[in-house]
């Protein structure tokens, strides 16, 4: 591959960003090449009309230029540092097999100021690489905090995962469960949520029980044949070895070989959330998901079981608390920004 043309616009025709003047401003220049013995995922790695690497350009500041198997990138020292680890990163997510879309290389972006960028494929010598399996796909982990939080999934029995919409809280659970579903490691996958509205009132449902529930329990589902084929997913829920449930259902439970999470816990009460947590059984893992922010209950925050729980047993053996920011969002960069606005910079 050549050198591409010079464009002053992105692959969609919007006006490029200008490099940010603190990556340029004073800075040593620097340049750096990087060799892919792969040509094969050049395509993939560069994108359609090179749309990654401008990606990587508009974002921290720096020149790329494609000479058939090697990448040289030219701009301000730290900036170079900065997008030869992103483009290493993305090379090996691809000769992973991985996906890699704008998100994905956003979110490396992102996170290529941390020291445990590289740690993110290739692990520490000591460790293996941090990752959960699915019949659908490999995950690893986007941001950070994503980082710890997959490692106590792995680890802890009890695990409350705390933080704003987008942040990969309920999907990352649930691909640890499907993954554990998979190897033998539990026997059942139980999926949970209280049924409360979120601000509207959704009056009668028609149907059975089952059809009454399963709207408030949708983005459970979305996460499930996210991880495993449909098909599945189905048989699966017809044997019991996968089952989606409100909350009010666990009561009188013993819930042994099993998966656990509970989402919108923000929105149990504390009598619920005591009910559920007592729930855990032997050879089992419990994942409490939730957002203190958004509490749709009667009486607001005070009422919450989410909070009274975490204040109650954080730090106790066998329980893991994982706090996400709005720096962790992994959807559209735009859905940081409105957790941001609405909540305040993540401190």
């Amino acid at each position: 591959m050549g050198r591409r043309p010079t464009r002053k616009t992105d692959p969609q025709g919007e006006p490029r960003l200008s490099p940010d003047p603190s990556r340029t401003t004073g800075a040593r220049r620097a340049q750096a090449e990087v060799n892919f013995e792969n040509q094969s995922l050049l395509g993939a790695l560069f994108g359609q009309f090179d749309a990654n690497l401008v990606q990587v350009e508009n974002r921290l500041g720096v020149m790329i230029h494609a000479r058939g198997d090697t990448v040289v990138i030219e701009g301000p020292e730290d900036a170079v540092a900065r997008a030869r680890d992103v483009l290493t990163t993305m090379y090996d997510r691809l000769a992973l097999g991985q996906d890699l879309d704008a998100g994905a290389i956003e979110s490396l972006i992102a996170m290529s100021n941390e020291p445990t960028l590289e740690g993110i494929i290739s692990g520490d010598k000591e460790e293996p690489p941090i990752m959960i399996r699915t019949r659908r796909k490999t995950i690893v982990p986007r941001s950070a905090t994503q980082i710890t939080y997959m490692r106590s999934l792995a680890r802890d029995d009890i695990i409350f995962a705390l933080g704003p919409a987008g942040t990969g809280k309920t999907y990352l659970a649930v691909a640890q469960a499907v993954s554990q579903l998979m190897t033998g490691s539990v026997q059942r996958l139980i999926l949970s949520r209280p049924a409360v509205e979120a601000g509207e009132k959704l009056g009668f449902l028609p149907g059975d029980m089952k059809d009454k529930v399963d709207p408030y329990l949708r983005p459970l589902y979305d996460a499930l044949y996210d991880c495993m084929p449909p098909e599945q997913v189905e048989r699966r829920i017809e044997s019991g070895e996968i089952e989606i449930a409100p909350i009010a259902f666990m009561r009188g439970r013993t819930l042994a070989d099993a998966f656990v999470i509970l989402d919108e816990a923000q929105n149990t009460t504390r009598e619920q959330m005591k009910m559920f947590l007592t729930r855990f059984g032997q050879n089992s893992r419990m994942v409490v998901c939730g957002d203190p922010r958004q509490v749709d209950i009667p009486g607001g925050d005070p009422m919450s079981g989410l909070a009274d729980a975490v204040g109650k047993l954080e730090g106790v053996e066998g329980f893991g608390t994982i706090r996400f920011t709005a720096a962790d969002v992994v959807r559209h960069p735009i859905v940081g920004r409105i957790v941001e606005a609405y909540e305040g910079p993540a401190g």
